[in-house]
């Protein structure tokens, strides 16, 4: 075994042990490599293999420390738990939308209909249902092609396995949705994380880093990014447009959060030519029903369409007719109105419950990003606030650089009773304003 491994494994059982708890600060790893006797680059790769088993987080500015409790085994943010109070998967059903969702359905319950609907799915839907999700996405002369697929994380998934090779790069915000980094892994893609602001991502940042080793294609959340809550202004838009067709690279769009701030342009609109949008109707309606769709360039059709096929991401034909009688009955859009205004009292009651703390958050977004004062790390708040029936989300696991996820945790505000989510958040008010030592944090 080599011997880096041969010292964390030390490390490991000292932590298995108790000798070392949760919470205990790691030394520098020059001062770690001096008392070990071991070169500065062993200690680097000892530390890095500790992160990689899930023993330590590093935290930007702060050090290394050892975690509160054990990462999950799954991708993060994939199912929801087992807490009372769920901060950490956003899903917004609202009680009134399920007699609406059904109402539609009614008619493809009739024998000749269903029994059309029962039949495979395709790529390509159905001409109404290629024209329905169209008119939903249409937006300043944007008419892209559509392509179905089961739902928007394989919508994704598709895209990336059409565009990025295995062993080749994929560009993504240094801080992004979870699930890409699990999609990446399965698919053998590199991720290659590039530099965000208040804005987003930094489109020379995006630059540099394809200078300095070539990126095959760049996903991007630009607005309502999850899980900042940040929205790229028109200005940085179209530079990123620009900066992309210099480096002539394709671009996946997650829009899953768009239907939020409609009066937002897509960044599709600014590079249609090179952009593959991916949305469906999990945050629009609900979870369970999950069809995906992507907008595709003209050109690109075929190269997309067959990645979803040999993927196995094909939207069941049944899922692609309901999805079309929700949009073109006007039953998504009474559903999206309603959810916009229901995101906007959310984010009030979070501003007021938690002011004072420093938030990240668009008033019209479903989850928040919050700093947290300097006394607690993310770990062990995340702990703390579970002990008290309450889920949240420590930034590490949007990071993509393992070690080096800012002292942060992201609150998904959409599933809870209002009355529960106030609460909870008064709980969560209480905690960061009183001490780890006094939480009963092991």
């Amino acid at each position: 075994m080599e011997d880096y491994r041969i010292v964390a494994d030390e490390i490991s059982a000292d932590v298995e042990a108790g000798r070392l708890r949760p919470g205990d600060r790691l030394p520098p790893q020059r001062r770690f490599a001096r008392e070990r006797g071991i070169a500065n680059s062993t200690a680097a790769r000892v530390y890095g293999e500790l992160v990689r088993r899930g023993v330590v987080v590093g935290e930007v500015g702060r050090g290394t420390f050892v975690r509160a409790g054990r990462p999950p085994l799954e991708a993060a943010l994939a199912e929801p738990g087992g807490a009372k109070v769920d901060l950490e998967l956003n899903f917004a059903v609202l009680p009134e939308q399920s007699a609406l969702v059904g109402k539609a359905l009614e008619p493809l319950l009739r024998d000749d209909v269903l029994t059309a609907a029962l039949r495979p799915g395709s790529v390509t839907g159905s001409k109404q249902a290629r024209d329905a999700v169209a008119g939903l996405l249409a937006k300043d002369g944007w008419t892209p092609e559509i392509l179905f697929a089961g739902s928007g994380r394989e919508a994704i998934a598709a895209a990336i396995a059409a565009f990025v090779p295995m062993g080749e790069r994929l560009a993504v915000e240094a801080i992004t949705y979870p699930v890409v980094k699990a999609l990446a892994g399965r698919l053998g893609v590199q991720l290659a994380p590039i530099e965000t602001d208040d804005l987003g991502l930094v489109p020379e940042a995006l630059a540099a880093a394809h200078a300095a080793a070539p990126v095959r294609a760049l996903y991007v959340q630009p607005t309502l990014h999850n899980p900042l809550g940040s929205t790229m202004d028109e200005r940085r838009r179209a530079e990123l447009a620009e900066t992309v067709r210099r480096m002539d690279i394709p671009v996946i769009e997650d829009g899953i959060y768009t239907f939020l701030r409609p009066e937002v342009r897509p960044f599709a609109t600014y590079a249609p030519e090179r952009t593959v949008f991916a949305d469906s109707m999990s945050k629009r309606l609900a979870p369970g029903l999950t069809t995906g769709f992507a907008a595709v360039p003209p050109e690109w059709t075929e190269r997309l369409a067959a990645a979803v096929r040999s993927g196995g991401w094909v939207a069941p034909r049944f899922a692609v007719e309901a999805a079309t009688r929700w949009i073109t009955g006007g039953i998504l859009e009474t559903v999206e109105r309603a959810k916009r205004l229901d995101a906007a009292e959310r984010q009030r009651v979070t501003a007021e419950r938690l002011a004072g703390f420093t938030l990240r958050a668009d008033p019209q977004a479903y989850h928040c990003w919050w700093e947290l004062p300097e006394h607690w790390r993310a770990e062990t708040f995340v702990a703390a606030a579970a002990r008290r029936g309450i889920a949240v989300t420590p930034a590490a696991a949007f990071a993509i650089v393992p070690g080096h996820a800012p002292n942060a945790v992201r609150l998904a505000v959409s599933s809870p009773p209002l009355e529960t989510l106030a609460a909870a958040l008064d709980v969560l008010a209480g905690l960061a304003s009183g001490r780890p030592e006094d939480a009963g944090v092991d």
